[in-house]
């Protein structure tokens, strides 16, 4: 996929399906036609004084007060208008990035579902919580009737606190942090688990692994980023350790800013400890880095447990080749089992050859699964039915582990099962739990200094 633009601005990244099939881009402040040129400008003003036009009129007559706004009213055949928000800039990118392949490959399975369309508009937050906020209310202003995203948990917080005050409906694709489903918000789902079920599943998976490998780690060091999520895990850890009666004993937690180009010494502290596991609690750039210093420092533990993104990302495996094989994600995953997995890694072979099927697709594409799923039970785009219809939502034929996707009176989906994975090859398996597992653990890691 080639770059985004670095300025963030929505209407740049993507315009929408009508813009995108007469070859217009429409830009801010003017229009480009085929091929990018500058379109007449007397064009573009005749067509935005026509909108102005018919909106001031709208408003003379009395029409527009005390009713719903007609852009949010159900045409015929209309598409459903979804903004999402992804962090396709700042060092967030690739995943964002990621997420939108998720995104480009929706349409086609939606539609053999017999859902109806969706028209994309996309909005890119630059990894930053205060341009999350404004590019959600920007993307409502221009029009959006739902919206998705946004990967990162903070930044997710602020989009959902914007999605509540306007009343316009909130999936999220991903983000675990557990307090934004506990504010008794009425127009914010969650089809991901909080942190606190990531948690749960990944110590509930490491004791299978234990089981099945008749091995056990006796010690742990935590290093996790400083970030909403990273923070809300190690917190979430102290608290929820003691209750699953785990072989090992965390020695050190580790901090460290998950912007830092240089981890040398954090991994140093964690290999002074003398344990047997490392767990990490990483996003993509920061889980290089780690790796090339446990090379580097010729350290190999027993295992690498990540909790979170990074260690399972296709560009993690492709940049570190036989490197990156070995470590074990306990992680929001998709089951293998399941027909529409197999569909979905299919349109995703299909339009990027190459790219391995990860979390980021698969709760990507549940996210505009429910919000086309509730757009045709509802029969109109009208916020309060939309939010309705996805508050009774059943879809149980889908990715995600677990019976499927429903909200409970919080708007979580509280039923998902997170998954234990390991890299093998440049590929990933499903280790855990049983009923999603298509492999047995490759244990303990294999020594880096003798991959060849």
């Amino acid at each position: 996929m080639g770059e985004w633009p670095r300025d963030g601005r929505c209407d740049q990244v993507r315009s929408c399906e009508d813009w995108k099939k007469s070859g217009i881009i429409r830009t801010k402040g003017r229009v480009l036609g085929q091929g990018g040129n500058p379109m007449k400008k007397k064009s573009q003003s005749k067509a935005a004084v026509t909108r102005r036009s018919f909106s001031a009129g709208l408003g003379a007559a009395g029409i527009v007060a005390g009713t719903t706004p007609f852009n949010i009213v159900r045409a015929q055949g209309a598409a459903l208008k979804v903004g999402v928000l992804l962090p396709r800039s700042g060092y967030q990118a690739s995943i964002g990035q990621d997420c939108q392949r998720g995104v480009d490959i929706s349409a086609g399975i939606l539609k053999d579902l017999g859902l109806p369309s969706l028209q994309i508009m996309n909005a890119d937050t630059e990894t930053n919580v205060d341009v999350a906020r404004s590019r959600a209310e920007k993307l409502i202003s221009d029009g959006a009737q739902l919206l998705v995203g946004a990967f990162d948990s903070g930044q997710t917080s602020a989009i959902a606190q914007v999605a509540e005050q306007k009343g316009i409906p909130l999936v999220i694709n991903i983000a675990a942090a557990p307090p934004i489903t506990e504010q008794g918000y009425k127009f914010v789902f969650r089809n991901f688990p909080t942190g606190v079920m990531i948690l749960r599943d990944a110590f509930l998976n490491q004791k299978e692994i234990f089981q099945i490998t008749g091995s056990a780690p006796k010690t742990a060091v935590m290093l996790h980023v400083n970030d909403t999520y990273g923070t809300s895990i190690q917190k979430g850890t102290a608290a929820m350790f003691p209750k699953f009666d785990m072989p090992y004993k965390i020695l050190q937690e580790i901090a460290y800013d998950p912007t830092a180009r240089d981890l040398s010494v954090e991994v140093a502290k964690a290999k002074a400890t003398g344990a047997e596991a490392f767990i990490a609690v990483s996003r993509l750039n920061d889980a290089i880095l780690l790796t090339r210093e446990l090379i580097k420092q010729r350290w190999t533990p027993m295992a690498v447990l990540a909790i979170g993104p990074g260690w399972y990302e296709d560009q993690y495996l492709k940049t570190l080749g036989k490197l990156s094989d070995g470590p074990i994600s306990l992680v929001p995953w998709y089951d293998p089992n399941k027909k529409l997995s197999k569909v979905l890694e299919g349109a995703l072979a299909k339009a990027y050859p190459g790219v391995g099927m990860s979390t980021n697709h698969v709760y990507t594409f549940e996210a505009l699964l429910v919000a086309a799923d509730a757009y045709k039970r509802a029969g109109s785009a009208d916020p309060k039915a939309l939010a309705d219809a996805i508050r009774t939502t059943n879809i149980t034929n889908n990715v995600s582990p677990g019976p499927g996707i429903m909200f409970d009176a919080k708007g979580q989906n509280d039923k998902l099962k997170g998954s234990a994975i390991q890299n093998r090859g440049g590929k990933l398996v499903t280790l855990a739990p049983k009923e999603a597992a298509e492999a047995k653990p490759e244990w303990p890691l294999k020594p880096y200094d003798k991959r060849g």
